[in-house]
């Protein structure tokens, strides 16, 4: 698949572009019974992570940190009780997995490193694309928790600025289950924040640079069909809102960078050497 001169117009102009049909229903349900076997066979024991995007109550543990070579599961903000136990099921529960899913489980491998994603990402543009970081979302019937809004970037730090978003809905998504929701144009503005390792290496810190709200009524839903693909500009506003209906919202997400951009090593998610960073090769 190529990107046609009018899909990359709108995709400069608007900071996104919808791509629907472009992964088939079996494919979206190999990732789907991939994740929930991983899922299956995830014990949490005693140890827990818990993910939200609040700024007032988020905590980075090393859990979280060390996840950038790795497959680890993250529990939705709701999913506990007053009594520590689960209020449902442990496959219901469960926020996200990543980070490295790319590069470590094979299915996952496979998707993320196919040639009609290559072809595209080449069309938009990008000289030596690495995959940096893959999640799989689950935002679960009930108790989905929302996203704020946020750009991709104040996460994923490049110099100069490359970081490029990739969301595949393996789930129809719409209002009612939690859809991805954007402000066109919003890209063309700098980074209000950047999000960063202490100097310690054991938490995180969040540093303002424009404290300037944004325009929510500017946003418009991305309601879309399975098999979509959403690409989003790393600068770009974007969020979704709690899912309190009886369904799921399973996403699959990759986000790449340019291999010849500064990628501080303040950033959250790093890697050992015995796992690099790579391309689509």
């Amino acid at each position: 698949m190529n990107l046609n001169h009018k899909q990359i117009d709108s995709f400069q102009q608007q900071g996104f572009l919808v791509l629907e049909n472009f992964v088939s229903e079996p494919q979206c349900e190999a990732l789907r019974q991939c994740a929930n076997k991983l899922v299956e066979e995830f014990d949490p024991g005693e140890r827990f992570s818990i993910f939200t995007t609040n700024e007032q109550t988020r905590h980075s543990d090393l859990y979280f940190l060390e996840s950038g070579d790795k497959i680890r599961f993250f529990f939705e903000e709701e999913a506990f009780g007053q009594n520590g136990e689960l209020v449902q099921e442990k496959n219901l529960s469960i926020n996200k997995m990543g980070h490295a899913l790319h590069d470590l489980n094979p299915v996952f491998d496979r998707f993320s490193r196919n040639p009609d994603l290559a072809n595209v990402v080449q069309n938009l543009g990008m000289q030596k694309p690495l995959l940096l970081q893959s999640m799989y979302i689950f935002k679960q019937p009930k108790i989905g928790g929302e996203v704020h809004f946020h750009q991709d970037g104040t996460f994923l730090y490049t110099k100069p600025h490359s970081v490029t978003g990739f969301w595949f809905a393996l789930e129809d998504a719409d209002r009612e289950n939690g859809c991805l929701w954007a402000i066109p144009g919003e890209h063309r503005n700098a980074l209000k924040s950047r999000f960063f390792r202490n100097e310690e290496g054991d938490g995180t810190e969040m540093e303002i640079w424009d404290e300037t709200p944004w325009v929510k009524d500017d946003a418009v839903p991305l309601e879309v069909p399975q098999g979509t693909l959403v690409i989003l500009h790393g600068k770009l506003p974007h969020m979704s809102k709690t899912n309190r209906s009886s369904r799921t919202r399973h996403a699959y997400t990759l986000h790449l960078i340019e291999a010849d951009t500064h990628y501080p090593d303040w950033n959250w998610l790093q890697r050992g050497s015995e796992l690099p960073f790579r391309g689509f090769e």
